[in-house]
């Protein structure tokens, strides 16, 4: 039966069994961590697969016997090389072997974590990749559920780091609506435990906020020196974004957590310092 992309982002939560065996892919990471530990805290059976525990999608190392049972798989892994060819091969030969293994093992619900303007940012090889995963979900039999993401507030210090030049940072005024990393295992977690969407939603934080003032607000919370300098030329990772770039496309979920708000707990003392992106 063909699957039908369906525009809604609403999830729907349907009787589910008491307990599920849930597999989450990259289950080590930023976002990984956090949602096997939701998934736990509501019961469930959740393994953490990575490569470091034996699990590796790019070699099917391992996969057979981790899905073995599990009713839904999460997919959260990130590629460890973002060069163009590299990339690329990463997320589909992942996502081959993933999707072949899960056919196997009867599992009926693929999530999957995309990015939010990943249509839009084709000129970059990570986007062509992430393009090139979300095609071989929904060629796939399997029922899926992708959500998009904006980007992490954990991440904005790699963005500015990647502006970088002495002690300034050049970044382009443009629109933003990045999400807390919780917010995100948050969302994760209920849709890997309602019906698949067959279809893709956009997930992004609460308020809009311009990329320099982003990074303006980051720096000065964190005591770093360097100055911001606003350049409407400046790239974003190498390639050219506008408004509509990084931010989601109509009827969003959005997560709770202000980014003022965010910043204050980093800066607490005690707070653990995360990092990582998309």
């Amino acid at each position: 039966m063909k699957k039908e992309k369906i525009k809604d982002q609403g999830i729907i939560n349907k009787t589910m069994p008491i307990s599920m065996k849930i597999v989450v892919i990259g289950g080590t990471g930023l976002i990984g961590a956090k949602l096997v530990n939701k998934l736990r805290q509501h019961g469930h059976e959740a393994v953490a697969a990575s490569p470091s525990s034996g699990v590796n999608t790019v070699t099917g190392e391992g996969l057979a016997q981790a899905l073995a049972g599990a009713q839904v798989v999460v997919d959260v892994a990130n590629a460890p090389s973002w060069e163009d060819n590299a990339v690329l091969a990463f997320f589909e030969t992942s996502g081959r072997n993933l999707l072949a293994a899960e056919a196997a093992a009867g599992v009926g619900h693929h999530v999957a974590l995309s990015v939010v303007g990943t249509d839009r940012l084709l000129a970059s090889g990570y986007f062509r990749a992430k393009m090139a995963q979300e095609k071989l979900i929904k060629a796939s039999p399997i029922p899926y559920t992708i959500v998009r993401a904006t980007q992490f507030f954990e991440f904005v210090g790699g963005i500015a780091q990647s502006a970088t030049e002495g002690q300034t940072v050049r970044l382009p005024p443009v629109l933003m609506q990045p999400i807390a990393s919780d917010d995100v295992a948050a969302v994760m977690a209920d849709v890997a435990l309602a019906e698949p969407l067959n279809g893709t939603f956009d997930l992004a934080g609460p308020e809009p906020i311009r990329q320099d003032d982003l990074v303006r607000q980051f720096l000065n919370a964190t005591g770093d020196a360097r100055t911001v300098i606003t350049d409407p030329k400046a790239l974003y990772f190498g390639i050219t974004v506008d408004d509509q770039s990084l931010t989601p496309g109509d009827h969003p979920r959005l997560g709770p957590t202000r980014f003022e708000d965010w910043l204050r707990h980093k800066a607490e003392p005690g707070a653990a310092a995360d990092g990582g992106g998309m």
